[in-house]
């Protein structure tokens, strides 16, 4: 299995591949080779900013003669006019760079600005606003990561780092019995020591998960009241997980019953990016 930077170096080969093809020709038609100069990113809205280290490795990677100086870092809050880093060097370098660079920035730390609000309407509580596998393809663990930039936790990254057994696992294997039994076999009999999560639609299904025990319930589209109720029922026997349509409105009740994580699926799939500029620096 490929390392985390890996896969930030295959994505961005793709991102090279996609964007500059064999050359920005407009760039190496306009622009001399032997030009050198410098370029800012410049934040435009208020948030928090994420990106910053992935930036480095997208300028590294095209031309490792490129200078970058960091004035703000991965996770500090910005305000429009804040000038995030300067990047020196051939001029054919920066304007090749310059949009994979603001994709990647501007995505991250729109992920990282809204789960930083949700994570905020949690405060004084011991819940954890978490991500879900409704992600960028080809982009998971950069989105991933700026969620924890933003203050908040990540699930599984993907298929392979956790046992979740949604209801149509528990309806394809007969029960919850036989689900639940069949993946801790499988654990055994293969030797990965992977949490099981289990997703109940009703308190049988949570008194079913409570007898054959895992390392975490989810509880899916139960209202805030059901929540508690479960809450109470699950009594810290395991972890315990609210999903399904949670909004930033309805987020602080599923807090307040005492639940470990919610799970919200916006924070990555629908995210709007923060506005922010790479401008020549004259």
């Amino acid at each position: 299995m490929k390392s985390r930077d890996e896969l930030i170096d295959d994505l961005l080969t793709l991102a090279f591949a996609e964007d500059v093809g064999d050359g920005d020709h407009t760039t190496l038609s306009t622009i001399p080779d032997t030009a050198t100069g410098k370029q800012r990113l410049i934040i435009k809205e208020p948030g928090v900013i994420a990106g910053v280290e992935v930036a480095r490795k997208v300028f590294a990677k095209f031309d490792p003669e490129l200078k970058m100086t960091v004035f703000i870092n991965d996770g500090a809050k910005v305000k429009p006019g804040d000038v995030a880093f300067e990047v020196e060097g051939k001029v054919q370098s920066l304007l090749q760079t310059e949009r994979i660079m603001l994709n990647i920035m501007q995505r991250m730390s729109g992920i990282a600005t809204t789960t930083n609000r949700y994570q905020q309407l949690l405060e004084g509580l011991k819940t954890k606003v978490i991500d879900t596998r409704k992600t960028q393809p080809g982009m998971r663990l950069l989105d991933k990561e700026a969620v924890k930039i933003g203050g908040g936790g990540n699930h599984r990254i993907g298929l392979f780092d956790m046992i979740l057994i949604k209801d149509n696992h528990v309806d394809f294997a007969g029960g919850i019995p036989q689900a639940v039994g069949a993946a801790k076999e499988y654990c055994q009999r293969t030797g990965r020591n992977l949490k099981i999560e289990l997703e109940v639609r009703n308190t049988e299904e949570i008194k079913q998960a409570l007898e054959v025990g895992v390392d975490r319930i989810m509880l899916d589209n139960f209202t805030p009241e059901r929540t508690a109720e479960a809450v109470k029922l699950i009594n810290g026997a395991t972890e315990i997980e609210s999903s399904g349509g949670i909004t930033i409105d309805t987020l602080r009740a599923y807090g307040e019953t005492g639940v470990d994580f919610i799970s919200v699926g916006a924070l990555t799939h629908s995210v709007k990016g923060l506005d922010m500029s790479f401008k020549a620096v004259k």
